[in-house]
Parts: C-alpha cells; sequence; structure tokens
C-alpha cells in the first residue's frame, strides 16, 4: 500500500495523528525534501529507507514504490501541506492505477491554513468575502488563461497566492489590473508554522518592496483582501434574534 500524506504545514506537531502514525509504521518514505520538515523522519524507524524526491523525477519515484510494492513493504509518499494542493500527485496515482497498485491520500494541514492561523484572520467574514480564492502566478509552469490573475482578482474575493513570491511586481500589476485598490491590505506569511516564520503585513502596492526589505523571495504565501482589514458584520449564525435548526432566536430587550 502507498499511503500519500500531508506532513501538514511546517511545524512537526501539525501533522495529523494518522500521518505520524503512519510515518512510524513505515518501511519506505519518499519526502519532498525542499518543503517537509525533515524532523519528522525522526518518527521513522531505524530501518527505515528514506528517499528525497527534490532530486528524482516522477519514474524514479514511481520505480522506488514499485519496488517497495513487489517486496510487500508499506510506503509513505509526503507531501508538503495536503496534498490536494500543488502536490502534483494525480500523475502519481495515475501510474499507480496502470500497474493495479493500491493507494490512499492522508489529508494535512495547508499552509493556507497556517497563515491564518500566523495572523489571526477569518479569510471568510460577513459582508467582506465569502470566497477564498487559491491560486498562483504563471511562471515556468503556465496557469490556464482563465485563471490569469487579473480576471480572478476582479471578484475582489480573499486571495491565497502560492508559489509567487519571486514574481512580486508582476503580481502586483496584476492585482491592480483586475480591480484591487493599491491600498488593500495584503500580507506576506514566510514558512508558515515553522520556527522562522515571519509576518510581514502591508498593502498591495508595496508587496515587492516589503519582501525586498525582509529578502524573501520563496517559501511565502501571499494574501489579499479586506479581510485583513478587521471590520466586518457580526455573523447571524450566534446572533440571539436569529432562529435555525438548534436555536430559536429571541427579540432584542427594547
Amino acid at each position: 500500500m502507498i499511503h500519500f500524506v500531508g506532513a501538514g504545514p511546517g511545524a512537526v506537531d501539525l501533522i495529523t495523528v494518522r500521518g505520524q502514525r503512519l510515518i512510524r509504521e513505515s518501511d519506505v518514505i519518499i519526502y519532498a525534501g525542499s518543503l517537509v520538515n525533515p524532523d519528522l523522519l525522526l518518527e521513522a524507524k531505524p530501518t527505515c529507507s528514506i528517499y528525497n524526491s527534490a532530486s528524482m523525477t516522477l519514474e524514479e519515484v514511481i520505480a522506488v514504490m514499485v519496488q517497495a510494492e513487489q517486496e510487500n513493504k508499506q510506503t509513505v509518499r509526503l507531501h508538503t501541506g495536503d496534498p490536494s494542493l500543488y502536490g502534483a500527485i494525480r500523475e502519481q496515482m495515475d501510474c499507480l492505477n496502470q500497474r493495479h497498485i493500491a493507494y490512499e491520500v492522508v489529508p494535512g494541514v495547508s499552509s493556507f491554513c497556517g497563515a491564518a492561523a500566523a495572523l489571526q484572520a477569518e479569510y471568510t467574514l460577513p459582508d467582506v468575502s465569502q470566497t477564498v480564492i487559491i491560486t498562483r502566478m504563471a511562471g515556468r509552469t503556465p496557469v490556464p488563461q482563465r485563471e490569469e490573475i487579473s480576471l480572478l482578482a476582479q471578484h475582489q474575493s480573499t486571495m491565497v497566492i502560492f508559489l509567487s513570491a519571486g514574481m512580486l511586481p508582476q503580481l502586483t500589476e496584476r492585482l491592480l489590473a483586475g480591480g484591487y485598490l493599491p491600498d488593500t491590505p495584503a500580507a506576506i506569511v514566510y514558512k508558515a508554522t515553522w520556527e522562522d516564520e515571519k509576518i510581514l503585513r502591508c498593502t498591495v502596492q508595496n508587496l515587492a518592496q516589503t519582501a525586498k526589505q525582509h529578502h524573501i523571495t520563496k517559501t511565502a504565501l501571499i494574501l489579499v483582501g479586506r479581510f485583513l482589514d478587521g471590520d466586518y458584520s457580526r455573523s447571524l449564525l450566534y446572533h440571539p434574534t436569529f432562529t435555525h435548526e438548534f436555536r430559536e432566536g429571541k427579540a432584542l430587550p427594547q
């Protein structure tokens, strides 16, 4: 069995209980060495074979999995954050399907959740934004034209932008072209939940300048939106006058 496991955003105690158990039990671990906290590997048993996929191709990763299956070994494929976001797991699963090798996916805490926690922020606020757009800038890897940043920015929703810290002048240009005002609140969260985490609050217009001042070029999330302002309407869910399945609303005293 192959287990695709989300390692969480960085802090070793933010992996799931199931993910930690699988690391302890596995005979083979293939981990994304460029992003996964290596301290997670300290949970592996001494006999476990460990591979850093940062220097491997898809074909090499699959070859390790196939050999482990032939030897009746349990394998963990350890991805940063949650495997469903920028994890390139679909191509791995397709290869395993072709070979009739069983696998499962164990979700993890994404760095976009870690970034919100670091900021003590809520992405979805009444009368501010009820939508979170998770995306990235086009770089060496393209994005579909319909998902170009300026088109997504037209929604004026909360935006969480991955893999773009090295392209902040271009990102700023596209955000402004899409309709965000220059003074729209923004934040740069470097290595969310790691010991060397940095939180930098700024605006859309000075994203690039802020990152340059703090020497940040990678491993950071860019967050954009009025959810960072602090202004919002109270949620109806806990409002005393609001009726729902579990509580009868009551009129406020005059």
